[in-house]
């Protein structure tokens, strides 16, 4: 395995010092600021530590002390703090003009045979008459949901 040196300068020395004795923070973050402190290799360490060491006094694994090291050398002292951003993305299958013709779907009379529109029963349906190439049930739930829609009884008015 790779070695990650961690070299903090006085200036952020003292930011990872204020960081776990004041303020309110996020206990991941204090104990990153604290993983930190304990493996710099620089001018400003009175005395360097073990991982082994660290992890005992800090009650946590010696393969966290490993990533937090390697997230600051390669990605810099915020996201060994904060960690890295999501970076997954979804794009939505249901748009407006979708979701206005499973409304007006599900308003509709329901097949016959059936007493009311079930969800799957609409999910087949929108992909029978090509609203949508494929869809699940649970999205289907979910647009319903969103517009208040009840397949329960009918009101009157």
């Amino acid at each position: 395995m790779a070695k990650y040196t961690v070299t903090l300068t006085k200036d952020e020395r003292e930011a990872l010092g204020a960081l776990t004795s004041k303020g309110k923070h996020k206990s991941q973050k204090i104990l990153n600021a604290l993983i930190l402190l304990g493996c710099d290799e620089g001018g400003y360490q009175a005395k360097l530590l073990t991982n082994e060491v660290i992890a005992q006094a800090l009650n946590i694994s010696t393969r966290k002390i490993d990533r937090v090291k390697k997230r600051f050398v390669e990605d810099g002292l915020e996201v060994a703090l904060n960690g890295r951003k999501g970076s997954r993305t979804y794009a939505k299958k249901a748009d407006g003009d979708f979701e206005a013709h499973l409304v007006a779907l599900s308003c509709s009379e329901p097949p016959e045979g059936f007493a009311r529109w079930s969800l799957r029963l609409l999910a087949d349906k929108v992909v029978e008459l090509e609203y949508i190439d494929s869809i699940s049930h649970e999205t289907i739930r979910k647009v319903l949901k969103k517009t208040r829609l009840s397949l329960g009884d009918k009101k009157d008015g």
